[in-house]
């Protein structure tokens, strides 16, 4: 078991597995995309341990609070995490954090969505340390996510040679 998958044990935390994509949709893209040291992750949302999209869903601000909002945030890292050792084989691979996309299905009037993506950013930090762990962030209010999931992120992270 790797350093960072011992953490998250240790955390009482699990990755998901693969997502099961709501029946007739069509996905035509990697998930995590390698190219030389980097590794691309395209926008997730919140998966459940099956791999089935996490409730509650909806609109931060109107069907979820704050709080809420966080734990998905939160859940989006532990999917993200399983989607790279997949690709990767190993967790420790990853060698820096270099920056984070995070959108917020967000009700209109509400803008702490910066605070919601902590969710994320707190998790990550907490894997990989403060020097690690750091990266470059934006946090933005969407009107809509696909399947009503109430956030997503994306990324990109530096791998050990």
């Amino acid at each position: 078991m790797s350093t960072i998958e011992a953490r998250i044990a240790a955390l009482g935390l699990k990755l998901p597995g693969p997502l099961q994509s709501p029946a007739g949709i069509k996905l035509p893209f990697q998930f995590v995309h390698v190219v030389g040291s980097r590794a691309f992750v395209s926008g997730h949302g919140p998966q459940n341990a099956d791999g089935s999209i996490a409730a509650p869903l909806g609109k931060v601000g109107r069907e979820l609070t704050l709080e809420q909002g966080y734990a998905q945030a939160r859940c989006v890292a532990l999917t993200i995490l399983g989607s790279l050792q997949r690709t990767l084989g190993d967790l420790d691979r990853v060698h820096q954090w270099c920056r984070v996309f995070g959108m917020v299905n967000s009700a209109p009037g509400f803008n702490r969505q910066p605070a919601v993506i902590n969710g994320f950013s707190e998790l990550i930090l907490e894997l990989w340390g403060p020097q690690r762990g750091a990266h470059a962030r934006s946090a933005v209010g969407m009107a809509e996510l696909p399947f009503d999931i109430p956030v997503e992120i994306e990324a990109e992270v530096e791998l050990k040679g």
